[in-house]
């Protein structure tokens, strides 16, 4: 459709609320998806523009490569969160948002209270010193 300006953010949305045990709310201006307590996603308009935060692990090194490639539309964070930037006339790659999306869902899924036994470590093993009790002295009178 010509002169049309569909939201872009609308099937990514959609998507995102069909997932298993996800509740959707708002954060600051922008809607927010969660699963567990979760978030995994967060979306919205920003000056003028589209975007959308996803949490990665696997794909980082393409994120990072493609925000050194196109640092206006990508942003890599220092814990894993990646920033998308798009218009409607340039939306974000539908390929490259599902993937990025069940991504997102599947660590914060998996990370959430209850959903995976997380296996403990044994405690290490140090030297141990008896302490020996000391006998209180006597207060002087």
């Amino acid at each position: 459709m010509a002169g049309s300006h569909k939201d872009p953010t609308e099937p990514i949305r959609e998507k995102a609320s069909r997932y298993p045990g996800v509740a959707d709310g708002s954060s600051c201006t922008q809607s927010s998806f969660k699963t567990g307590g979760k978030a995994f996603l967060f979306i919205g308009m920003q000056g003028g523009r589209y975007k959308a935060m996803v949490k990665l692990q696997e794909s980082m090194p393409e994120a990072a490569k493609l925000a050194r490639k196109d640092p206006d539309c990508y942003e890599v964070g220092s814990t894993g969160w990646v920033t998308a930037r798009f218009t409607a006339e340039k939306p974000w790659p539908r390929k490259l948002w599902e993937k990025w999306l069940k991504e997102s869902y599947e660590l914060s899924h998996t990370a959430a209270p209850g959903k995976r036994p997380v296996a403990k470590k044994a405690p290490k093993k140090t030297a141990t010193r008896k302490r020996v009790a000391k006998k209180a002295k006597p207060k002087a009178r």
